[in-house]
């Protein structure tokens, strides 16, 4: 079985990375062999640099200016 699971953040709670963990997990435990697409959302709000880093497979780096 496939899921995706695109959730956004929950507001100072938990990040769009949080919820899809979470959301793998709780699957995982009813479905141990399901594959799961994780895709964290933002929509340009907080969490936005880390959603796209992580569907781009980036890393962030801070420079100095």
């Amino acid at each position: 079985m496939k899921f995706i699971l695109a959730p956004d953040s929950f507001k100072e709670n938990m990040t769009a990375l949080e919820a899809v963990t979470a959301m793998e997990k709780g699957i995982h435990d009813v479905y141990p062999d399901a594959d799961c697409v994780r895709v964290p959302m933002s929509d340009g709000g907080e969490g936005f640099i880390e959603a796209v880093a992580t569907a781009w497979g980036a890393r962030r780096i801070t420079a100095d200016s």
